[in-house]
């Protein structure tokens, strides 16, 4: 087995799906620590999902993936759009006030996962080995 240089080696990308999940379950293990808990949990599913982009679309997911679920459900129970609409953006809006600190985790763990990757190198050009008149 060789090794490889660590310029040559593929750089791997996070995960916004992982980074989710992570987020999740360390969340609902460490919530019995109201600011550090969601702060760690959003530290390590920032790294996981592999930058600042994907870590703050892994934090806010899911509160908008409740809202949603919410006026789905809403509406299928009461058969009332206005009323299935109102209930999920309340619990929107409730869901989005519980993730300030998730998010500021989740924007400290994408520029860690960006800082410690190589940097990128461009694949050689035809111009290098060759001569175009």
């Amino acid at each position: 087995m060789t090794t490889m240089d660590m310029t040559t080696m593929p750089r791997r990308e996070g995960s916004v799906v992982l980074g989710l999940i992570v987020m999740l379950l360390l969340n609902l293990l460490l919530f019995w620590l109201p600011v550090i808990g969601t702060l760690i949990a959003g530290v390590v599913g920032g790294k996981v999902a592999g930058g600042v982009g994907r870590a703050l679309l892994a934090a806010m997911l899911p509160s908008l993936l409740l809202g949603m679920a919410i006026m789905a459900l809403t509406t299928v129970f009461t058969g009332m759009p206005l009323l299935a609409m109102l209930a999920g953006m309340g619990a929107t809006a409730l869901a989005l006030t519980q993730v300030g600190t998730l998010l500021l985790g989740a924007i400290v763990g994408g520029l860690m996962a960006g800082a410690g990757a190589p940097p990128r190198r461009r694949p050689p050009s035809a111009g290098q080995y060759f001569q175009f008149r």
